[in-house]
């Protein structure tokens, strides 16, 4: 069986060349290849000999991440792909562009487990966690289609990371290191919908990335009721786990809380969620639900949701209101996907 081999750190690519017999700058030489100019296959490895090149491709593989459709939206340019895995599953990312630059929302893992109630990834459960190497292949390919840089990643899109812990870590040393794309922790986001033991194993990493958790609920009650993982972490203990984060990192904590009208947008929400987050240094990210066919969640109105964030903001909570990006196509997580493989087993 074949070795992912774009799923090496450089540390460790170093290792594996040196057991070919190569020489050790031929690391440095295919890294490059891998993570700078993102070939797709070895024969691209044009300053490597014939000799070497059929050599690694006889070891190693590079898993393809080929996309299978692209929607844009007309009313933002944002985009959003979806792409075929080497064993025909999909996973979907989105590109969102600002003034500040590109920014990537990729996925983690092929469905989710977690079973979060308004979300569309997790329906129909996990398949499988995807590899280092296609993490970051979702990344390359949007910078070759769209033929720019990417200077923001946030993990976000389908699947829990950290229920993908080792690949996820295996990703960021890849992605964050100066051989390969070498962009700033301090621009990688991940998002948690709040696994205790991992957040403290992450704390260790001391990483320079911004966490944020999905919140979603004021109270424990509240959020057991749209977020299964609520039955086996208490709300104290994961924010507990995120001071932690903080205190270990330095970086403050984003809070994410998707709205839901009559759920969880109420005033006694607001008075409630001021209550856990007045004394924490933190932002507070409301995301109006993005309503999906399977599930009869309804979002806030505008007003309504004003008034909640003005609410928080008048007790010095640093609150924004997402913007909505890419409303004019499948641009909630798990949407395109979905509606592919409905389409699929027409």
């Amino acid at each position: 069986m074949k070795k992912d081999i774009r799923a090496y750190t450089y540390e460790e690519l170093q290792k594996e060349i040196k057991i070919l017999g190569e020489k050790a700058f031929r690391a440095k030489q295919v890294y490059e290849w891998l993570h700078q100019k993102q070939v797709d296959t070895f024969e691209e490895m044009t300053n490597l000999s014939r000799n070497f090149r059929k050599q690694l491709e006889e070891e190693y593989e590079i898993l393809s991440v080929d996309m299978v459709q692209r929607q844009e939206s007309s009313l933002d340019g944002t985009n959003k792909f979806l792409f075929r895995l080497h064993d025909g599953n999909v996973v979907e990312s989105v590109l969102m562009r600002y003034q500040h630059g590109n920014s990537v929302c990729i996925s983690s893992q092929v469905g989710c487990r977690m079973g979060c109630r308004f979300c569309a990834s997790t329906i129909g459960g996990l398949e499988r966690n995807l590899s280092a190497s296609e993490m970051l292949g979702q990344i390359y390919q949007i910078q070759k289609i769209i033929g720019e840089r990417v200077s923001n990643v946030v993990i976000m899109g389908t699947g829990e990371p950290l229920d993908n812990y080792e690949n996820f870590l295996k990703f960021i040393r890849i992605l964050t290191d100066e051989h390969g794309l070498h962009i700033s922790q301090r621009n990688v986001t991940v998002s948690t919908c709040g696994i205790v033991p991992r957040i403290y194993d992450l704390a260790k990493e001391h990483l320079q990335i911004t966490l944020a958790l999905s919140l979603h609920g004021s109270t424990q009650e509240k959020r057991r009721q749209l977020m299964p993982v609520a039955n086996k972490y208490e709300l104290r203990e994961v924010l507990e786990a995120c001071d932690h984060y903080f205190g270990e990192t330095g970086r403050r904590i984003t809070f994410e809380y998707s709205m839901v009208h009559g759920v969880n947008d109420t005033d006694e929400d607001a008075d409630e969620l001021i209550t856990i987050l007045k004394s924490r240094n933190c932002h507070l990210n409301l995301i109006p639900v993005n309503p999906i066919k399977e599930r009869n969640f309804i979002r806030p109105d505008k007003k309504n949701a004003l008034n909640f964030k003005n609410k928080l903001e008048k007790c010095g909570i640093n609150v924004t209101i997402r913007r909505e990006m890419g409303a004019d196509i499948d641009g909630a997580c798990g949407q395109l996907r979905r509606s592919y493989q409905g389409r699929s087993t027409l």
